[in-house]
């Protein structure tokens, strides 16, 4: 039997479980964008899915930076 509501979010339990959840919801949000304007590509509104994808697509690989940072291995400092 299919289940009619979704499971709730799982909790997030790290600063890196956050940043790998925001940027699937980036990517999730992008393809919505993508998807609209496949459909209505003459539509007025069409200019502004763009600007949507764009700015979706940078928001989304600020994320994955981020998540590198967060995933990279602490590195040795230099002492002053």
């Amino acid at each position: 039997m299919l289940k009619i509501v979704p499971d709730p979010p799982h909790p997030i339990h790290s600063l890196e479980d956050l940043l790998a959840q925001a940027t699937e919801y980036a990517l999730c949000a992008s393809t919505v964008a993508h998807q609209a304007l496949l459909l209505q590509p003459k539509s007025p509104a069409s200019i502004l899915v763009m600007a949507s994808m764009h700015e979706m697509e940078t928001l989304r690989a600020l994320l994955e930076s981020a998540l590198m940072l967060v995933q990279r291995p602490n590195e040795p400092r230099a002492m002053h």
